[in-house]
């Protein structure tokens, strides 16, 4: 029977990558400089190429840098993991594996989506000289490459790990099969350390660029944003693909990859005997591919008006289908009853759970829609403030950052207390895989939003007509916001991980202990690191943010240097030096990346290593409930200075070139490191902290608390 339900999940997986492999075909047919000129067109194609070759420059640098640190990394888990109740099998070798496999996978899907990118913005550009209907086509086909192909590619990872160590740890037995789930987690584990160099690595690359381009070119010169005068606008595109699309793309392949793992690390303590329960939550995600594929059939887009209520359909329509055709796989692959920690459960329950955290995934990124919108009444309020100048638009963007936290949280909370209520631990995991039901959709706008705003910059660049640039704005706009809703997604799916990471970790360290681990807040050790833990976001905060100032500096400088330097820049006749400021980017997040990387993988080992697991259980707590705020709040605060600054753009509030306009500009300057670096860059931060402590679980066990 288990053999049905690798086969189908197998068959899905492959389907999701003839999908993605369909979609990029119909991108790359149309002919870059369709409609255009041959003036026109060869700008557009030396833009395009400066674009794609700068994206593809900076990750070829990280991927040296990280096949390094991957193979170090690696030979650590091979020499510290061993569990001692097996000693005829070194666990660590094959978790070593599993992790390098992981990364793989995961540098796979940020190449891809990252190329597909690169290759639909300009396709987008040329395509809205036609009508909008044909240009959304182009960028939500981008985005489907990105969906399909890391949904694809993960499941069928999963698979592959799953097949390849039950083969070679087919001794171990089914009694033994925790140990077999926690090796495959070392698969969560390497694309969960991709993720982490890739989006704060991204996310600092496009801050320099994106503020270095604002405060030299729009504030300090007075020029529009996207203007080919501005030596750092490459850059800034540049950044878009390499933070949004490959940044986006690897955080969101960690947790498929980690609630997987989790969920099947505590199922294999229930289902041992039950293949088709034990791989049920790989299928959760596979599912997901034709339900998206179907989804995204029923879109079509014809005017204008169309645009944002498409996106917006395309996650409502996946959940409602996802929620029904995952009721006959739960009662078909989920035991009717079962037990978990002497408590009964029933795979009704489980159904319930997974409902609970898709309806939390689609409530959060909702809310995150309305506190990051330039047509609800926060963003409004916040575009008014303005008019009394800088300190009030920060005052009342840090306000709404921090209020729009409760409802997500709430939503959040509430799928948790239904889900452990009514399946424990598991079912709290199984809530983190139903929050990432519509993962194909969620990546799949998430793309679709760099590639609108990169069209956008790119017929500014080549001087299109005004309409071009009109209806790429439509684009851009809508998606904007549902960057911002992607972002509130990401964020609850990093909280659920890695509270299922949380269980899953204490679940694996009480059966290597061959007891129950006390957890209790009475315990000083454990709520001594529960301050420890609740601490360590606003520290990882405050590198990313000094991080993306020292690398927004150093851009600065040189566009002030450029616009001094180069004769004729403002008169249109010099040519800026637009490689210069993409190898600044690159320097400065490859050099930046490397101190907050250390923060989030030092700090459990070392506790773990000298307090032990209830050390590292008490960190986990502090910095998930910390760290999740602090994550909503950043991201709302800078999704909703970027779309005030766009609504006094459009012509509220004085508009263009007005002391509000100015003041919002600078607001959103402030708020850029925040939505687009450290808001989503904690995400990380709790999951890969989780994930890591799973792995280590037998290490801590056996080698850990020496202070003790």
């Amino acid at each position: 029977m288990s053999g049905i339900t690798i086969t189908v999940t197998t068959i899905l997986s492959l389907l999701g990558l003839g999908i993605a492999f369909f979609y990029m075909k119909r991108v790359t047919s149309i002919p870059i400089d369709m409609g255009l000129d041959e003036k026109d067109g060869e700008r557009l194609k030396f833009i395009h190429g400066a674009i794609a070759n700068g994206a593809m420059a900076f990750l070829k640098q990280e991927y040296k840098f990280l096949t390094i640190f991957m193979v170090v990394f690696a030979a650590i888990i091979a020499i510290l993991i061993d569990d001692s109740h097996t000693p005829d099998t070194r666990e660590g070798i094959y978790t070593a594996l599993a992790f390098l496999f992981g990364g793989a996978i995961s540098i796979a899907s940020g190449y891809i989506g990252m190329m597909v990118a690169t290759q639909g913005n300009a396709r987008t550009t040329v395509s809205a000289k036609k009508d909008i209907s044909n240009a959304f086509d182009v960028a939500i086909n981008s985005g489907a490459v990105m969906g399909f192909a890391l949904v694809g590619l993960a499941t069928l990872g999963l698979v592959i790990i799953y097949v390849v160590m039950s083969w070679l740890l087919a001794d171990l037995g089914q009694e033994n099969n925790h140990i077999l789930m926690e090796v495959i987690a070392g698969f969560g584990l390497g694309g969960s350390t991709i993720a982490l160099f890739a989006r704060v690595g991204g996310g600092i690359f496009t801050k320099a660029a994106d503020v270095g381009a604002d405060l030299v070119g729009k504030v300090e010169q007075g020029i529009p944003e996207d203007d080919p005068r501005n030596p750092a606008v490459i850059a800034d595109n540049v950044g878009d693909n390499v933070g949004d699309v490959a940044g986006m793309g690897a955080d969101l392949f960690g947790s498929c990859a980690e609630s997987t793992c989790a969920a099947m690390v505590i199922s294999a303590v229930v289902f041992a005997a039950d293949p088709n329960a034990l791989l049920y939550p790989i299928l959760i995600s596979a599912v997901g591919i034709p339900i998206s594929l179907i989804t995204k059939l029923l879109i079509n887009v014809k005017t204008e008006d169309d645009v944002a209520p498409a996106l917006m359909k395309l996650l409502v329509i996946s959940s409602a289908l996802m929620a029904i055709v995952m009721f006959f796989f739960t009662m078909a692959l989920v035991p009717e009853f079962f037990e978990l920690n002497g408590e009964e459960y029933t795979n009704l329950g489980v159904y319930w759970c997974f409902l609970s955290g898709l309806i939390a995934g689609l409530a959060v990124g909702l809310l995150t829609g309305y506190y990051t919108s330039e047509n609800y009444e926060p963003v409004k309020e916040v575009s008014k403030s303005c008019e009394t100048g800088v300190a009030t638009n920060i005052i009342y963007g840090l306000a709404l950052g921090y209020k729009s936290t409760v409802y997500p949280y709430l939503a959040i909370a509430a799928s948790i207390f239904i889900s452990w209520g009514l399946a424990g631990m598991y079912g709290v995991a199984i809530a983190s895989l139903g929050m990432l039901g519509t993962l194909v959709i969620a990546l799949m706008i998430d793309a679709y939003g760099p590639v609108a705003d990169n069209a956008g910059g790119i017929a500014e660049m080549v001087g299109l007509e005004k309409e071009v640039r009109r209806r790429t704005d439509i684009l851009d706009s809508a998606g904007n916001t549902t960057a911002a809703i992607g972002k509130g997604f990401a964020i609850g799916a990093a909280i659920l991980t890695s509270l299922a990471l949380f269980a899953a970790f204490i679940t694996a360290a009480e059966a290597l202990a061959g007891e129950p681990i006390d957890m209790s807040l009475l315990n000083p050790l454990v709520y001594t690191s529960l301050f420890i833990g609740a601490v360590l976001p606003f520290l990882f905060t405050a590198m990313t943010m000094k991080s993306v100032g020292k690398a927004a500096f150093d851009m600065i400088e040189e566009v002030r240097r450029q616009f001094k330097e180069i004769p004729g820049i403002m008169e249109g006749k010099g040519q800026p030096d637009y490689a210069q400021c993409v190898a600044i980017s690159t320097t400065a997040a490859l050099r930046e990346m490397i101190a907050p990387g250390v923060l989030i993988m030092g700090t459990p080992l070392v506790a773990g290593y000298l307090f032990g697991v209830q050390a590292v259980a008490g960190i986990l707590a502090g910095s998930l409930v910390a760290g999740g705020v602090l994550a909503i709040a950043s991201s709302n605060s800078g999704g909703a200075w970027d779309n005030a600054k766009k609504y006094i753009e459009a012509g509220h509030h004085g508009g263009k070139g007005s002391e509000e306009h100015k003041a919002a500009v600078v607001g959103d300057t402030v708020g850029d490191p925040l939505k687009d670096t450290s808001g989503p860059s904690l995400n990380i931060l709790i999951k890969l902290s989780a994930i890591l402590s799973l792995v280590f679980a037998p290490f801590f066990v056996q080698n850990g608390g020496i202070f003790l």
